[in-house]
């Protein structure tokens, strides 16, 4: 049989570690060589050894079958009475299946996953403890990949599971990792991000460039937001990186009433040249401040 690393060293724990260590460990290194988010060219088979190994090791039965006989104990060739546990390899359905999180600024790439158990989503793509409990059938769970403001927005899609179309209504405020459940399967949202707004929750973010004669002498800028352009008031001396708030210009409330907030960071646009009578004006202001 090919030569396979040890489960418990592909983890990086010792023989006897209890569950919770056995799924925290898992949870750590399947982040680190996630495919999506470690572009080594190793990462990929790096994260399916990974939960290989969380497979055997989280089921008690396959793990004590594993501490007594080893590898061999799943390899038809040599003999296993278990079999290949990994028989038929891993289903990811049709849709391609992906990590991103809402936020470029860090934070919890989980935020707004709706699974008891935030890391189950790895476990549904690449087989986990729970995907396999008591021998049970494995309920399909698909990825979607779809536009932010479809998220946002909400929106409707068609797409094809098993040779047969279905509508998939994508309820306004969905996040990337929100879960949709239908009768026969499961399908979790992978939001793209967008070149202008940042997400965060249900509040929005987005940079807005003003003039520097707005900024010093106050007026009002075109602001878009999620449902169009709207005209924001400028005050007097606003320096800039101020941060302005639009109530109710954010998000709706997934599941609930309400809306968040959207914030807009003003950028002071400082001209890079300047013709001979603004660098005249911009001397005589300069002789004021003294």
């Amino acid at each position: 049989m090919p030569t396979k690393r040890d489960y418990y060293e592909v983890l990086g724990l010792k023989k006897g570690a209890t569950a919770a260590e056995i799924k925290s460990a898992y949870r750590k290194m399947a982040l680190q060589y996630h495919p999506d988010r470690n572009k080594e060219k190793d990462a990929e088979e790096k994260f399916k050894e990974i939960n290989e190994a969380y497979q055997v090791l989280s089921d008690d039965q396959k793990r004590q079958t594993y501490d007594q006989f080893g590898h061999a104990a799943f390899d038809p060739a040599a003999g296993g009475a278990a079999g290949n546990p990994f028989a038929g390899g891993f289903r990811t359905g049709p849709f391609s299946w992906s990590y991103q999180t809402s936020s470029s600024a860090g934070g919890n790439p989980f935020e707004g996953m709706d699974f008891n158990d935030p890391f189950e989503i790895f476990e549904s793509f690449f087989g986990g403890g729970g995907g396999f409990a008591g021998g049970g059938k494995r309920r399909p769970r698909y990825s979607l990949a779809i536009e932010f403001r479809d998220a946002v927005k909400g929106a409707e899609k068609t797409v094809e599971i098993d040779g047969k179309k279905r509508v998939i209504k994508i309820p306004a405020g969905a996040d990337d990792g929100t879960r949709i459940r239908f009768d026969d399967f499961d399908i979790t949202l992978s939001v793209r991000s967008d070149p202008h707004f940042k997400r965060d929750g249900i509040d929005l973010y987005i940079d807005q460039e003003v003039k520097l004669t707005t900024a010093l002498l106050g007026g009002t800028v075109d602001v878009p937001t999620i449902d169009g352009k709207l005209k924001m008031k400028v005050n007097a001396g606003t320096q800039s990186h101020s941060l302005i708030r639009l109530r109710g210009e954010g998000v709706q409330q997934l599941q609930g009433k309400g809306k968040g907030d959207l914030y807009v960071r003003l950028i002071v646009k400082i001209p890079e040249k300047l013709n001979r009578e603004q660098k005249k004006l911009m001397e005589e202001f300069q002789k004021l401040e003294k």
